[in-house]
């Protein structure tokens, strides 16, 4: 572990077994449908709704759909919760793909370990609706949340696109006047649409989801002509100061690997207090693989003390 002003930096170097086994897994299967030419983003959808809504939710926990004036998504309610606090949560999928239900699995749990409210935002996706729908539809949720509830009962969690998502938020947020939530969560973030970051080469093939190809593709789809530089679609570009604590987490080997640095840089440099933490080997979003990988049980309980802790 290493600090510095404003910065946490930890290095987790172990890997379970179910690591390497899942990684491999990825690369043979998943990996070649997101690198496909031809990929088909309503065709994926489909098929990531029907393989990953198969997890099962975990137990005790309520899931109530949810849609009103627009806003669309669904509640993860854990039963007998005692705590006031309501986790925003923003899925991946390059803007492109990912739902509540393709990550029910991953957002029950989290509701369970935190004790909390998980909203799970059923943003518009790309390339039906281009930048910056998903914007839109993630400011109306907050905007929404606080009619009732306490800003400083809020957290905002994310992952890839949907921690981009976040953090634009959060810059919607300050735009506005509007008070910040209490925190916010960062799994592999994908904040450069500009793709800039140099991992997006150098990782293109360690990374067991991604190439650097496939993430300029998505990016084309999402901003639609629209400009890469523009803060609600690349937040790196974002001004940090104001921002509330963060707690992002990367993998040493995946493509959006310098994204979440140069974020976690970034903040820590308008002094947003930060945490980041660097693992070695693990899949893009790992913590998804929840409860069946060792690393994602041990990121989901450290995502519900920074919750409790925030709260």
């Amino acid at each position: 572990m290493t600090q510095q002003a404003g910065l946490v930096r930890k290095y987790i170097r172990r890997r379970s077994v179910r690591s390497y086994l899942i990684s491999w897994f990825l690369r043979r299967s998943f990996k070649p449908k997101l690198i496909n030419p031809d990929f088909d983003a309503a065709r994926f959808r489909r098929a990531l709704d029907r393989d990953m809504g198969r997890n099962p939710a975990a137990s005790n926990v309520e899931i109530k759909v949810f849609e009103r004036d627009g806003i669309r998504g669904e509640w993860n309610i854990p039963v007998g919760q005692v705590s006031e606090q309501t986790i925003l949560y923003c899925h991946g999928g390059g803007y492109l793909f990912g739902s509540p239900l393709a990550y029910r699995s991953f957002t029950t749990h989290l509701a369970k370990a935190a004790g909390a409210s998980v909203f799970v935002l059923d943003y518009r996706l790309a390339p039906e609706h281009p930048f910056p729908a998903a914007a839109d539809d993630a400011l109306a949720a907050y905007r929404w949340l606080l009619e009732s509830r306490d800003p400083q009962q809020i957290v905002l969690a994310g992952d890839s696109a949907g921690a981009g998502l976040c953090l634009s938020l959060m810059a919607q947020i300050k735009e506005a006047g509007l008070p910040m939530p209490a925190a916010g969560i960062l799994l592999s973030p994908y904040a450069d649409l500009s793709a800039t970051g140099a991992s997006l080469s150098t990782n293109s093939r360690t990374c067991v989801m991604f190439t650097g190809d496939s993430i300029r593709r998505a990016a084309s789809s999402y901003l639609a002509g629209a400009d890469a530089l523009d803060p609600r679609a690349s937040p790196l570009f974002a001004d940090y100061s104001g921002f509330p604590p963060l707690l992002i987490y990367v993998s040493d080997n995946e493509v959006l690997r310098d994204d979440g640095i140069r974020v976690a840089e970034k903040a820590a440099g308008a002094g947003v207090t930060t945490e980041l933490q660097v693992w070695r080997g693990q899949p893009h979003v790992w913590p998804l693989f929840v409860p069946r990988l060792p690393e994602a049980v041990t990121v989901v309980d450290e995502m519900a003390d920074f919750c409790k802790k925030a709260g």
